[in-house]
């Protein structure tokens, strides 16, 4: 533990401000056509889990497919199931917007390698407003020591992905409602390693904030996606 965590950790332990399980956090994840396709980048799904005392509350979760208005070639790194067919009958971003913006506005977002999906949410929404952005890949490499820090293996490691099975049925690694739950179930497991006693956000974010302002003006580097999976 380098000495600014164990500053958050003293900071909690003297209650000066609240646990993380009572802030308005919801885990977020977005599926897209692919970052070589630039500013043209289109979300395909989207998956938004609120944490209810520090649990994903799938009874609430917003989880849609959607329509890019246009067809999408077939490329091996789209997740299985986003076809054209899947997607000629899903609403279009513009209808998902407003609901997507009432649960994610003035949230703490909580993702995998988050800048890459607010990076893309910010592009094709940027009304949306949260308050911080929470990387549970920053966490994970603050805390764990493994020799991949993907999702999956990260879930696999910490035994997970059985409970991740159970609370997203019907989906599946790579698609947005799994991956969201996945995230959830992560950041919890993560701050039972590294914390004794519940940290407040403030801890969280001094060890894996992202810059808001991180999104669309960050360069696209290939790297940000291998960590997804």
């Amino acid at each position: 533990m380098n000495q600014r965590q164990e500053a958050s950790v003293a900071h909690t332990r003297a209650g000066a401000a609240p646990s993380w399980r009572t802030a308005r956090l919801v885990a977020l994840d977005l599926e897209g056509t692919g970052a070589q396709d630039g500013a043209d980048e289109a979300i395909l799904e989207i998956a938004a889990v609120p944490l209810i005392d520090g649990a994903p509350d799938v009874a609430t979760a917003y989880t849609t497919l959607v329509n890019p208005g246009r067809p999408i070639p077939a490329r091996p790194w789209i997740s299985p199931g986003l076809t054209n067919d899947a997607l000629a009958s899903a609403p279009p971003l513009a209808a998902v917007e407003p609901g997507l913006a009432a649960l994610l506005d003035g949230a703490v977002l909580v993702g995998h390698n988050v800048r890459v999906d607010w990076r893309l949410l910010q592009r094709r929404c940027p009304s949306i407003r949260p308050i911080a952005l929470l990387d549970t890949y920053k966490l994970a490499r603050a805390v764990m020591n493994t020799p991949s820090y993907s999702l999956t293996n990260l879930l696999k490691t910490l035994d997970l992905t059985a409970t991740v099975d159970t609370m997203a049925p019907g989906s599946q690694p790579h698609r947005a409602l799994w991956d969201t739950v996945g995230t959830a179930l992560l950041l919890g497991a993560l701050i039972h390693i590294q914390w004794q006693t519940d940290p407040a956000i403030a801890d969280l974010t001094a060890v894996a904030d992202v810059p808001l302002d991180g999104g669309v003006s960050a360069p696209v580097i290939e790297e940000d996606q291998l960590h997804l999976f």
